[in-house]
């Protein structure tokens, strides 16, 4: 008796164990996640997608990962990239750094389906900070028709210096993203996903991601819908103006004399410890940028950006997939807890928080311009309590608004017809009010958090309004219809028709507690940055040829 007992206790044991792990093929050898607490899924937390270059090699394209012949337990190690050391609720004090940080984290739902879309999603943080599971998406994947991957892309300097040389090409931590992408079509389908349905999303810098992506000759293929969620490709954030001189000025900045030796620069770089390269947060410029982010390359075999933006956008060569593009309505709020410094900043010198993608012929022409956006922003007011909207406005519009309402002019004129637009604006009684009014708004990437769940979902759940759990469950519906059709709102669908938007920026649709399809979208902000632009937008430029190499002495 004693006997049968416990071989029944060993096979309910092995039946408990065998439901609690998923083993899966991959092309680099078997993984195992694990069924995530919340249930409806298993986890793979940490699967290496590629191999980060280390030492001098350090800012090459990543390698491939390695392949093992043992499982791999893909529990979470919270392993993150090298980045400013920020801590607090968005980065908890028990992830771990490294520079072998290329990991992706796949949710799998728990059905008999197969050929399931695929959603990879893109990790925010200005380009300097985050890591891939700073969001989750277990609340969107409640269909059971969807597998989710986030993952770790190199950051700041690491990620992102530009040089133009042979190792130091640039765009380090876009081919990362590249790499992660051709990852997923080559063992997708292991875990029960369709290589040929995958929808690319992100939000602010990862919006920014995406949405390069979109234009890159070497992720073509490799996906089939894109959501940016507050961030284009056509931000001074988004991309470099001139990536040497950028460099140069960084290297300065630690008494670095010989900057303006391009192969002495390489040198200073690639010699550098990681706590150095990582030492500054970029988040206090002025300029609209956080400094190293994407560039424009020489042209080269694995180039990930050989022209501008702007320049593919108006040759409208590209491939044109469905967009699902927006923003909050108040986005400049990134920017509030700068205010009581920065009004008087601007008003003691505004030309520092001009956008790093605008240039001047003079001082006087320069002026011109900043007496134009005093007057549009601040009634030709000091910048203060009384017009704080107008501040709030103003980074709204040179970071995010303008830059994505410009690409969907340029994307209808070149002939795209499935740009569906959008404006977040849902606000509730727990949305604090803008300092210094009664008025509230969506702050920076409010709709990606109510698509998502965040990092402590069980908890964010439990402290929603009714009204706000009913916007979440209703943005939810139409991101799932975008993801599976490529239309937020597909034939057949209760919710409001949702054409596509044309020249004018017009329609677009406003999510507040319900939907209304408006009209134009910030007409009167775009035609105002609209003029500025057509006369003063300075592209961005690709490092010069490196001169032949000789043996530095430093």
């Amino acid at each position: 008796m004693i006997v049968k007992l416990c071989v029944l206790l060993l096979y309910l044991a092995t039946v408990l164990a065998s439901n609690e792990w998923l083993e899966v093929t991959t092309a680099q050898g078997p993984v195992r996640g694990r069924k995530h607490a919340a249930g409806g899924t298993y986890v793979f937390y940490n699967v290496p997608y590629a191999t980060a270059p280390r030492g001098q090699d350090k800012f090459k394209a990543p390698l491939p990962p390695a392949v093992r012949s043992d499982p791999y337990d893909a529990v979470n190690e919270n392993i993150i990239c090298p980045q400013f050391h920020l801590e607090g609720e968005i980065m908890p004090k028990y992830l771990v750094r490294h520079e072998d940080c290329l990991v992706a984290t796949i949710y799998v739902p728990i059905t008999e389906k197969k050929d399931l879309s695929v959603l990879v999603y893109v990790h925010g943080g200005g380009f300097v900070i985050g890591y891939g599971d700073m969001m989750r998406a277990l609340n969107l994947m409640d269909k059971n028709d969807m597998i989710v991957i986030t993952f770790n892309y190199r950051l700041g300097i690491h990620g992102f210096l530009c040089l133009g040389t042979e190792d130091v090409p640039g765009n380090a931590g876009m081919k990362d993203q590249v790499a992660l992408l051709r990852w997923v079509q080559e063992n997708i389908a292991n875990f029960g996903g369709n290589p040929n349905d995958v929808t690319l999303a992100g939000g602010s810098a990862g919006s920014a991601s995406v949405d390069l992506i979109m234009l890159s000759k070497s992720a073509e293929g490799l996906f089939h819908r894109v959501i940016p969620e507050s961030g284009g490709n056509l931000a001074a954030f988004a991309v470099q103006r001139d990536p040497v001189e950028i460099a140069r000025s960084h290297a300065k900045k630690f008494n670095f004399t010989k900057a303006d030796d391009i192969n002495a620069l390489e040198y200073f770089y690639k010699t550098a410890p990681m706590d150095l390269l990582t030492a500054d947060p970029f988040f206090d410029r002025t300029d609209a940028t956080f400094v190293f982010s994407p560039c424009v390359e020489r042209d080269a075999k694995d180039a990930f950006l050989t022209e501008s933006p702007v320049s593919i956008l108006k040759k409208g060569n590209y491939k044109k997939v469905p967009l699902l593009y927006g923003f909050a309505n108040m986005e400049g709020l990134m920017r509030i807890d700068f205010f009581d410094y920065w009004k008087n900043k601007m008003n003691e010198n505004f030309a520092d928080f001009l956008p790093a993608d605008l240039q001047f012929e003079s001082e006087e022409e320069r002026d011109e311009v900043i007496n134009k956006i005093k007057k549009f922003y601040f009634d030709d007011k000091p910048v203060g309590e009384d017009n704080i909207l107008g501040y709030i406005d103003f980074f709204s519009d040179v970071l995010f608004t303008y830059p994505m309402l410009r690409a969907v002019k340029l994307h209808a004129e070149a002939g795209h017809d499935q740009v569906y637009l959008y404006e977040f604006s849902y606000v509730d009684e727990n949305t604090p009010v803008v300092p210094h009014t009664e008025v509230k708004g969506a702050n920076h990437c409010a709709q990606t958090t109510a698509v998502m769940d965040g990092n402590f979902i069980d908890k964010s759940e439990l402290k929603m309004t009714d009204r706000y759990k009913k916007v979440k469950k209703m943005i939810r519906e139409l991101w799932h219809n975008f993801i599976k059709t490529g239309k937020p709102v597909p034939e057949g669908s209760s919710l409001p028709e949702w054409p596509a938007a044309g020249v004018d920026r017009s329609p677009h649709m406003s999510i507040n507690d319900d939907l209304e399809l408006r009209g134009v979208l910030l007409e009167e902000r775009t035609r105002f940055w609209d003029e500025i632009y057509e006369k003063h937008y300075k592209d961005a430029i690709s490092p010069p040829p490196p001169p032949p190499k000789s043996r530095v002495e430093l």
